[in-house]
């Protein structure tokens, strides 16, 4: 009798081996599946963001944890006013959050601590409404200095205009550099919003 009682004992052993085996494969597969919905998700639709520094105060600080649309620059292209993270194009490993100022085939024009864009629909220029930074707050460059961009090139700005290192410093931003468009702070919870495209009319 005591052989029998003892029997059973081997087996049990050896349904936890397969307990404990089934639970890894289960939770092998579930990694896999979030790799497979996950990874593509980030890469193609959205991504989560963590900003540094101070040049995009006021309206951005650092320490803010963004959603980065990565879809819709696919469909559509980037425009003026809308808030990018991008590659630094002097060394891509930096990510870069900045505003969209001068679109492709324009010319942006710092005089007198006011922007003005030149294209086909103002040729004469106009001077850029920028509501997004405080009243009085100049942005200063080079005197005159005029920059035209070629297809498939944008100027930005960080919206610190005294504190950025921006198109100012580098240079224009090509196309392929931009990541993708701010389009919902998640953290700090009180500063939660979801952002739109500037209307300039």
């Amino acid at each position: 009798m005591d052989e029998l009682k003892q029997n059973p004992q081997p087996a049990a052993n050896g349904g936890g081996i397969k307990a404990v085996a089934g639970f890894f494969w289960d939770l092998l597969k579930i990694l896999i599946i979030a790799l497979v919905i996950i990874v593509p998700f980030r890469i193609f639709v959205a991504e989560p963001f963590v900003v540094s520094g101070s040049s995009m105060l006021p309206n951005f600080h650092n320490g803010d944890y963004l959603i980065i649309d990565r879809l819709s620059y696919r469909f559509s292209q980037p425009d003026r006013g809308d808030v990018i993270v991008l590659l630094f194009p002097k060394d891509t490993s930096q990510f870069f959050i900045k505003r969209i100022i001068g679109l492709p085939g324009e010319t942006v024009q710092i005089k007198q601590g006011h922007v003005y864009i030149f294209n086909q629909q103002h040729p004469e220029g106009f001077e850029l409404n920028e509501s997004y930074i405080p009243s009085g707050v100049m942005t200063y460059d080079q005197p005159d200095k005029k920059v035209t961009l070629g297809d498939n090139e944008y100027f930005v700005l960080g919206d610190n205009r005294l504190a950025s290192s921006d198109s100012r410093v580098w240079g224009i931003l090509p196309r392929n550099d931009i990541v993708g468009r701010v389009f919902l702070r998640v953290f700090p919870v009180a500063s939660a919003s979801v952002f739109h495209p500037v209307n300039y009319q």
